[in-house]
């Protein structure tokens, strides 16, 4: 692990608006989510969005440590079992896909990153339980990032919950801090250890 950053209140309001615009961007797309829309039309109205609200979309034109191909739109969209970094195409949704979002804004300087997923239409009573049992697992993550508790404990705790309702959490991709960057420590698995 790298260094992690402590933030200043100034930097934490700082982020807290960036952070802002994410969760606006996330909610107005929603109400676009519906079969027949492009991710491609949903990228477009979140750029729009963002540059209204003086941010940048931090992950047009992001590579990985500044090399290698650059990433070519403002949001990632990634349908059913595809996990992460989708890039919006033409390609119509259908009626019961999961549609996730991930989102970043640059605003000050200071980063904003966040995903969600969303039913496309009505969906499987399946995917409907899939939906309910990660945000379930979110928030059990979110109750262990306490004082006194370690990364791992919300790793950990994520883990537990899903793998006692039958599914598997990704091993190959975390979560992540963000600050002047989009990708600061600690990175933050969905599995480990406690303690």
């Amino acid at each position: 692990m790298g260094k992690i950053f402590l933030k200043t209140p100034r930097e934490i309001a700082l982020m807290r608006e960036s952070g802002r615009i994410v969760s606006e961007v996330l909610r107005l797309l929603e109400g676009f989510i519906k079969p027949g829309i492009s991710t491609m039309e949903l990228d477009a109205i979140a750029e729009d969005f963002i540059l209204s609200q003086g941010g940048i979309p931090v992950f047009k034109g992001y590579s990985q440590n500044g090399r290698g191909k650059k990433f070519p739109a403002s949001i990632c969209t990634s349908v059913d079992d595809a996990v992460v970094h989708g890039i919006p195409s033409p390609v119509k949704l259908q009626e019961g896909e999961i549609l996730s979002i991930d989102v970043g804004v640059t605003k000050n300087g200071y980063v904003g990153d966040g995903a969600w997923s969303f039913a496309v239409g009505k969906i499987s009573e399946e995917k409907l339980r899939l939906m309910r049992k990660t945000e379930e697992a979110l928030y059990i993550g979110l109750r262990e990032a306490k004082f006194g508790n370690h990364v791992h404990d919300i790793s950990a705790a994520v883990q537990e919950f899903v793998e006692s309702n039958g599914y598997s959490v990704v091993r190959e991709l975390v979560g992540h801090g963000v600050g002047k960057s989009l990708h600061e420590d600690p990175p933050v698995p969905n599995f480990g250890k406690r303690g």
